[in-house]
């Protein structure tokens, strides 16, 4: 006989669902009825679409995470956060240079930072944002792209910004100058690059462009795949 599933009281936009416990706020919005048509990406936690805000009956205070990685629980009231707009630089990486001065001219609202950890308390990644914004004003382009390497995008930190700066954007600018001018050559990097000019996986690339969709399948479930450790 199968076991029946405890049934959680939540609120979406303020109305009434009970969702069997166990689901993730994106599959339990999904039980509820709602079509996932924007603000639904890759379900793993990799790119930062699914970016939530809730919080519980009769306790205001607020919480961040993805929809995708949360369960539901008990009294849990959820909002989707709609597309805003942040702020976001227009350049061309081949005419920068790896400074301070250089994210600052493309960023001019990152001086605005007055420490208030907004953004730290709301990333659902657990990164000190705070802190590689403090790195970005000192022009440490290196400790930024460490301490936001697993940024995944997704807007929370400046959706609570006071400021309106917008962090995500300002550390994959450093991310990209870090990898651009700054990170040591990696020599089988380069060895793969002249392999892929010199034509020598042109063949493997014809033949996967002539396969049909059973094929492309089928080669993709018998691919060799790395252990995991």
């Amino acid at each position: 006989m199968t076991e029946q599933k405890q049934m959680l009281d939540i609120y979406v936009m303020g109305k009434h669902y009970q969702v069997p416990e166990g689901l993730t706020i994106l599959t339990a919005l999904e039980y509820c009825g709602y079509r996932m048509i924007r603000g639904c990406g890759c379900r793993a936690g990799f790119c930062g679409a699914c970016a939530t805000i809730y919080n519980f009956k009769n306790n205001p205070q607020l919480k961040y995470a993805l929809a995708c990685q949360e369960t539901v629980e008990q009294d849990m009231y959820l909002v989707q956060i709609p597309f805003f707009p942040a702020a976001k630089a227009t350049y061309d990486l081949g005419d920068l240079e790896p400074t301070g001065e250089q994210v600052l001219a493309l960023y001019p609202d990152l001086i605005k930072c007055f420490g208030c950890n907004n953004c730290t308390k709301s990333c659902p990644q657990e990164l000190e944002v705070m802190w590689y914004i403090s790195d970005a004003l000192r022009g440490d382009i290196r400790e930024v792209t460490i301490k936001s390497f697993d940024c995944v995008m997704c807007g929370l930190c400046t959706a609570r910004c006071p400021q309106g700066i917008a962090q995500y954007n300002i550390a994959l600018l450093c991310r990209r100058l870090h990898g651009r001018y700054l990170a040591r050559p990696s020599k089988h990097l380069e060895d793969r690059i002249a392999e892929i000019e010199s034509g020598r996986f042109d063949a493997d690339l014809d033949k996967v462009r002539s396969l049909g969709e059973n094929d492309l399948r089928r080669l993709y479930e018998e691919r060799d795949i790395e252990p995991a450790y």
